[in-house]
């Protein structure tokens, strides 16, 4: 684990290299934490084992500022009981504990609260309560501003918690875009009267769900989805945004830059030929043979970005095979140098002198 973490490093951007101190973001996405209906017990020990070092070592080599995991946090949100929904809280902050001056942002998944039909509000506000986030919300940072979005409350049926999240995305959008006007008219300035006022900067857009697009067919990459998987239609609603939601996202908040999670696999996009979306992979071995996050140094101008490939699980196994065996030998050979010393030893001990 060690040796793979050494290899990354915070990327450099591409413009503003002269910024005095840049925003280093770590993000990573679909953990998913085994839960007390599905998970088997063996599975759940392995997987958060391995998330725990690759998240521990990733601190300690790395020391980043924020982190953001991109839902999906739990793999059983959507059904747990009180008393499992507390004892996932309880590892998930035992395996991603962090200090205190990095700071670490949490979006909700559908696995955590329940696809559209299963959301309830009592599983929202157990979400947001114990995470201290909301369904819509701007974070601003050294100038960064980020938009985190429920994207599961994007269904556009204007059911309660959606016609929620909605008007909240709107009135943010209305507030940073009175933020970055310079100068405004006289409608304006009233349109803009007692907005809460951010950085005059494009934001970067968190979600879970990624926006739009048919398939993954476009995408490559050692992360990307398998060839048999890229070809397969998206349902909107269901793996991505619908394309009326996109378009809304889009055009009240202007991105520079979307990062999204739930797919599992890696896939850039460009919308409207000028909007960057990163698809981030499962940060879990169990959704994926080479986990990976993204590092992120991001000024109010600009962005740069890198992945951090983990160790493939395959080879892992294979070395930890190769050892076992090496090791098997090893004992084979010494107990049997063993035997030939005892036999010579004997032989001695029976041989009667004159």
């Amino acid at each position: 684990m060690l040796d793979a973490i050494l290899q990354c490093s915070w990327p450099k951007m591409r413009n503003d290299k002269t910024a005095p101190s840049p925003l280093r973001a770590l993000f990573l996405s679909d953990t998913h934490l085994l839960g007390a209906i599905k998970g088997h017990w063996f599975d759940k020990l392995r997987r958060e084992w391995q998330m725990e070092r690759a998240f521990q070592t990733a601190l300690w080599v790395l020391k980043p500022d924020i982190i953001f995991i991109l839902g999906d946090i739990f793999d059983e949100g959507k059904w747990s009981s009180t008393k499992d929904w507390e004892d996932d809280v309880r590892r998930f902050r035992q395996i991603f504990r962090h200090r205190s001056e990095t700071e670490l942002v949490v979006i909700v998944g559908n696995h955590d609260v329940g696809f559209h039909h299963e959301m309830t509000w009592h599983k929202l506000e157990r979400f947001e309560k114990v995470f201290n986030v909301t369904s819509a919300k701007i974070l601003s940072r050294r100038g960064v501003n980020f938009v985190l979005v429920n994207s599961v409350a994007l269904h556009g049926d204007h059911c309660p918690i959606c016609r929620s999240v909605e008007n909240e995305l709107h009135r943010l959008s209305v507030a940073l875009n009175c933020s970055s006007q310079e100068h405004q008219s006289e409608s304006m300035k009233r349109r803009c009267q007692g907005t809460q006022t951010f950085p005059a900067t494009p934001p970067i857009i968190l979600q879970h769900y990624p926006l739009y697009r048919e398939s993954d067919a476009e995408c490559t990459g050692l992360d990307a989805a398998t060839l048999e998987e890229r070809h397969q239609l998206f349902q909107e609603r269901y793996d991505v945004l619908s394309q009326e939601a996109s378009q809304r996202l889009l055009w009240w908040f202007q991105p520079r830059l979307i990062l999204s999670g739930h797919t599992h696999s890696a896939c850039e996009v460009l919308h409207d030929n000028k909007v960057l979306e990163i698809s981030v992979p499962s940060f879990n071995w169990r959704n994926r043979n080479n986990p990976s996050f993204i590092l992120g140094t991001i000024s109010p101008s600009d962005y740069g970005l890198s992945k951090c490939f983990l160790p493939e699980e395959s080879s892992v196994i294979a070395i930890y095979c190769g050892s076992a065996m090496a090791l098997l030998l090893l004992a084979l050979g010494h107990f049997h140098l063993f035997r030939g010393t005892f036999n010579i030893s004997s032989l001695i001990g029976k041989h009667k002198p004159f």
